[in-house]
């Protein structure tokens, strides 16, 4: 997987409109390109697809600063989507016969479903040969643009002795204060699948122990995003989620403490769940698309990662030493990374998503 300086080694038709989600910006059906890839290429517009994650709720994420900056340096507005990785992905290849993204951002193993459907254009962006190999495809269809890692976070004021292990939110005490994002819809909620699986060593005690915590669970969300204000608010306790996105989160939602469950008698164990970013298969402005994906992983770009969204550089030289990258630094100090095998992972990934609905009864 992807590591940076930070990285412990232990540790369809056009006449029907798309509407961002709020906080987002909004797409319209007069974006170019409804018959196929040519478009008009001349148009001063890029369309991007995206897990969320990256753009600020206030307009304060590291997405917001470099498609502002973007716009300013080249007069190419970015038109802007988002939802979970799984979401994101349906919906371009829903659209593969009237393309209106030119770029799309999602977590594995969803990128690589977006490579093994032929969804994406192979394109190698400037910048991309400093970024480890594991985070970018062999052939070009897609790169890391954000480093990140699957997590955890629970309530630090009501929590004073917070959990350290999966078995320990089988207590009574967690009863209805304990909820996750949707596996095979949100790209943490896949991620707490592929964790459990590495923790428990393998699919059927993984699914059984899912099975018994489904006693304690709220229920099933398809965002993972919003979890991080109930577990503030003390509505539930503890919640999935990552690592850039809840850190970034916890500047404004003080509650919110971040940890890594272990199996009982084990260690804490993560894994990096990057932001894979890849050009659309005949974008209607790819060339745009191409520029927009330059320019992400631009040095200054890179720089504004830990900064700004709270999480870590994909380019390996790119060290940042401001105040969140040494804190980030110290959030994921000790605990040991795993590396799933995302090309064995993502065709067996409906059967994992079948297996935790017959045992959550989801």
């Amino acid at each position: 997987m992807p590591r940076n300086s930070h990285t412990p080694h232990t540790f369809r038709s056009c006449r029907t409109p798309l509407t961002a989600v709020a906080g987002s910006l909004v797409l319209t059906a007069s974006l170019a390109g409804c018959g196929g890839g040519s478009g008009a290429s001349g148009e001063k517009v890029v369309t991007v697809y995206s897990a969320d994650g990256l753009k600020g709720v206030a307009d304060d994420g590291w997405y917001d600063k470099v498609f502002a900056d973007f716009e300013k340096d080249t007069g190419i507005k970015v038109k802007y989507q988002e939802g979970g990785s799984g979401e994101m992905v349906d919906r371009v290849l829903r659209e593969k016969d009237d393309v209106r993204a030119d770029l799309i951002v999602a977590l594995p193993p969803y990128i690589q479903h977006a490579e093994r459907k032929g969804l994406l254009a192979s394109y190698d962006p400037k910048g991309s040969d400093k970024v480890h190999g594991s985070g970018k495809s062999t052939d070009n269809r897609w790169t890391s643009i954000v480093n990140n890692y699957f997590g955890f976070i629970y309530n630090k004021k009501e929590l004073t002795d917070p959990p350290t292990t999966w078995e320990e939110l089988l207590d009574a005490k967690y009863k209805d204060k304990i909820q996750y994002s949707t596996p095979g819809v949100a790209g943490d909620g896949t991620g707490l699948l592929i964790k459990a699986m590495q923790d428990f060593g393998g699919e059927e005690p993984a699914m059984d122990y899912l099975r018994k915590l489904e006693e304690n669970n709220v229920g099933p969300t398809p965002s993972t995003f919003k979890l991080a204000a109930k577990v503030d608010k003390g509505e539930i306790l503890v919640a999935n989620g990552d690592v850039q996105t809840n850190f970034a989160q916890s500047k404004s939602m003080s509650n919110l403490a971040i940890w890594f469950p272990a199996k009982e008698g084990g260690k804490p164990t993560t894994f990096a769940m990057y932001y894979g970013a890849g050009l659309v298969d005949g974008a209607p402005h790819s060339a745009n698309g191409k520029k927009l994906l330059d320019y992400m992983l631009t040095e200054k770009a890179q720089k504004l990662v830990s900064g700004i969204g709270g999480g870590f550089p994909a380019r390996t030289d790119v060290r940042p030493t401001d105040e969140n990258a040494i804190e980030l630094a110290g959030v994921i100090d000790g605990v040991t990374l795993f590396e799933p095998n995302w090309q064995r992972i993502e065709p067996s990934l409906d059967g994992y998503v079948d297996s935790w609905k017959e045992a959550t009864g989801h």
